[in-house]
């Protein structure tokens, strides 16, 4: 899974040291809190989505919510997702890709 070059896999900032294997492919995280939350959107992606695998997740928010794109191949899932203050899925809602 392609991850940013640099930070969190999910939010990008750059401190704490917090790794964790996801998908077969460790992963760097500031807190337990992000590495919950990723590990929930790739199990709740591949549940809407019947993927097997993904490519790529893209995200643009904060802990208000987060609009989101997952890849895979030459297909994109978008949807809205917000979490709880242990990072369980709040609010998740399936945005229509624009065509």
């Amino acid at each position: 899974m392609r991850l940013p070059e640099k930070g969190c896999a999910l939010c990008e900032a750059t401190w704490g040291d917090y790794w964790e294997e996801v998908e077969g492919q460790r992963m760097f995280f500031c807190c337990d809190i992000c590495a919950t939350e990723f590990k929930n959107i790739v199990r709740e992606v591949k549940a809407h989505t019947g993927w097997k695998n993904i490519d790529e997740i893209r995200m643009t928010g904060d802990y208000r919510g987060r609009d989101c794109s997952a890849l895979n191949a030459d297909r994109k899932y978008t949807f809205f997702i917000r979490f709880d203050s242990k990072g369980e899925i709040q609010t998740f809602k399936e945005v229509p890709t624009p065509r």
